[in-house]
Protein backbone atom coordinates (compact mmCIF):
# COMPACT_ATOMS: atom_id res chain seq x y z
CA UNK A 1 0.00 0.00 0.00
CA UNK A 2 1.25 3.97 -1.12
CA UNK A 3 0.81 6.77 1.29
CA UNK A 4 0.90 10.30 -0.21
CA UNK A 5 0.15 13.18 1.35
CA UNK A 6 -3.46 14.70 -0.44
CA UNK A 7 -4.75 18.17 -0.34
CA UNK A 8 -8.74 18.40 -0.97
CA UNK A 9 -10.67 21.70 -1.23
CA UNK A 10 -12.56 22.51 1.32
CA UNK A 11 -15.77 22.06 1.00
CA UNK A 12 -15.24 18.51 -0.98
CA UNK A 13 -13.63 17.57 2.74
CA UNK A 14 -16.65 18.45 4.59
CA UNK A 15 -18.65 16.73 2.86
CA UNK A 16 -16.43 13.48 2.59
CA UNK A 17 -16.14 13.82 6.26
CA UNK A 18 -19.95 13.91 6.97
CA UNK A 19 -20.62 11.05 4.02
CA UNK A 20 -18.12 8.84 5.62
CA UNK A 21 -19.46 9.59 9.52
CA UNK A 22 -22.79 8.66 8.03
CA UNK A 23 -21.77 5.25 6.08
CA UNK A 24 -19.39 4.62 9.24
CA UNK A 25 -16.59 3.84 6.95
CA UNK A 26 -12.89 5.41 7.28
CA UNK A 27 -11.45 8.10 4.88
CA UNK A 28 -9.28 6.14 4.44
CA UNK A 29 -11.75 3.41 2.54
CA UNK A 30 -13.82 6.14 1.47
CA UNK A 31 -10.97 7.60 -0.61
CA UNK A 32 -9.79 4.58 -1.78
CA UNK A 33 -13.32 3.69 -3.23
CA UNK A 34 -13.88 6.88 -4.81
CA UNK A 35 -10.56 6.68 -6.72
CA UNK A 36 -11.14 3.24 -7.79
CA UNK A 37 -14.52 3.98 -8.92
CA UNK A 38 -12.90 7.24 -10.75
CA UNK A 39 -10.40 4.89 -12.25
CA UNK A 40 -13.22 2.90 -13.59
CA UNK A 41 -14.88 5.42 -14.96
CA UNK A 42 -12.17 7.00 -16.88
CA UNK A 43 -11.14 3.51 -18.31
CA UNK A 44 -14.34 2.81 -19.52
CA UNK A 45 -13.94 6.45 -21.00
CA UNK A 46 -11.01 5.79 -22.54
CA UNK A 47 -12.31 2.83 -24.15
CA UNK A 48 -15.11 4.83 -25.76
CA UNK A 49 -12.88 7.03 -27.17
CA UNK A 50 -10.71 4.48 -28.83
CA UNK A 51 -13.81 2.50 -30.42
CA UNK A 52 -15.17 5.55 -31.62
CA UNK A 53 -11.56 6.46 -33.48
CA UNK A 54 -11.69 2.39 -34.69
CA UNK A 55 -15.72 2.56 -35.91
CA UNK A 56 -14.60 5.64 -37.75
CA UNK A 57 -11.95 4.21 -39.37
CA UNK A 58 -13.64 1.03 -40.22
CA UNK A 59 -16.69 2.92 -41.53
CA UNK A 60 -14.73 4.23 -44.32
CA UNK A 61 -13.42 0.60 -45.06
CA UNK A 62 -16.97 -0.43 -45.20
CA UNK A 63 -18.55 1.98 -47.39
CA UNK A 64 -15.41 1.22 -49.92
CA UNK A 65 -16.42 -2.29 -49.92
CA UNK A 66 -19.77 -1.97 -50.11
CA UNK A 67 -19.13 0.45 -53.51
CA UNK A 68 -16.80 -2.23 -54.55
CA UNK A 69 -19.56 -5.27 -54.40
CA UNK A 70 -22.49 -2.42 -55.77
CA UNK A 71 -19.90 -2.54 -58.82
CA UNK A 72 -20.13 -5.99 -59.01
CA UNK A 73 -23.58 -6.37 -58.73
CA UNK A 74 -23.60 -3.78 -61.90
CA UNK A 75 -21.68 -5.81 -63.95
CA UNK A 76 -23.59 -8.95 -63.60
Amino acid sequence: MKTLSLKLDDEIFKEAEELTSKLKLARNRYINEAVAIYNQYNKRKLLKMQLEKESKLTMTDSREVLREFEKLMDED
